[in-house]
C-alpha cells in the first residue's frame, strides 16, 4: 500500500512530468483498459512486430497485463503532445523507414516514463513500473531483429539496454484510446496521405505513457 505520502509523491511526479514537457493525470489502475484485439493490431499491421524486445510477441500478453494491473491501485497517465525536432514538416518529408525519424519523440516518451518510475522507486514505492509508447529506439537494430529465424525469450539476456527498456502500453494489450478517455483526453486517429502507412497528414500527434504506483 502507499504510505501517508501518496498525494505528495503524485504531486512530485506530476511536477517532474511537467518539467519534461509532459502532462500527467492520476488514474486508478483499475481504469486502465486492456483488450485482446490490441495485440492483433501489432501482429497484423505494424512494421515493428517481433523486431523489438519491447513489442509483441516479447511484451506481456493482455492476460498477463490484466493480472499485473490487479495488483495496483494507483497510476499516472502521461501525455506527450507533438513531435520534437520536426516542426513545419510535410507528409512527404517522412522517409519510408520512419521509425528512426521519430527517434526524438520515442526517446522523449520512454526516457520520461523511466525517470518517473526510477524516482518513485527510490522514494520508497518499490512496485513502481512504467509503460512507454512505440517500438524501442535505444539501438539502431534490436538484438531480436538481428537474429535469423524464431527468437525465444533467451535473447533478452543480450539486450544492450536492459535497464531502460519497458513495454509500450499498446504492446501489452492496453487500449490507449479508451484509457485516455477515462481522464478526459479524446485521442483521434491520424489520417495518412493516400492511406500510406506512416505518411501522416497532420503532426499534432499525441503519445501516451503510464506509470503504475502502489
Amino acid at each position: 500500500m502507499l504510505t501517508d505520502r501518496p498525494s505528495e509523491e503524485i504531486i512530485k511526479l506530476v511536477h517532474m512530468a511537467d518539467e519534461q514537457g509532459a502532462f500527467a493525470a492520476p488514474i486508478s489502475s483499475h481504469d486502465v483498459v486492456v483488450s485482446d484485439w490490441v495485440r492483433f493490431k501489432c501482429r497484423y499491421g505494424c512494421k515493428g512486430y517481433a523486431k523489438h524486445l519491447s513489442c509483441p510477441p516479447y511484451a506481456p500478453s493482455p492476460e498477463e497485463t490484466r493480472r499485473m494491473l490487479a495488483e495496483y491501485d494507483h497510476a499516472l497517465l502521461l501525455r506527450f503532445d507533438g513531435v520534437p525536432g520536426h516542426e513545419n514538416v510535410r507528409p512527404e518529408d517522412v522517409p519510408e523507414d520512419f521509425h528512426p525519424w521519430y527517434k526524438d519523440l520515442i526517446l522523449w516518451v520512454n526516457r520520461t516514463v523511466h525517470m518517473l518510475e526510477k524516482t518513485a522507486f527510490y522514494d520508497g514505492h518499490y512496485k513502481a513500473f512504467a509503460f512507454g509508447a512505440y517500438p524501442c529506439i535505444y539501438c539502431e537494430h534490436c538484438v531480436a531483429e538481428e537474429e535469423i529465424g524464431i527468437v525465444d525469450e533467451s535473447v533478452r539476456r543480450r539486450c544492450r539496454h536492459m535497464d531502460l527498456v519497458r513495454p509500450s502500453m499498446e504492446a501489452a494489450g492496453m487500449d490507449v484510446f479508451a484509457t485516455a478517455r477515462k481522464v478526459g483526453w479524446e485521442l483521434r486517429t491520424v489520417p495518412c496521405k493516400d492511406m500510406q502507412y506512416g505518411k501522416v497528414m497532420r503532426f499534432d500527434l499525441v503519445s501516451i505513457g503510464l506509470l503504475l504506483l502502489e
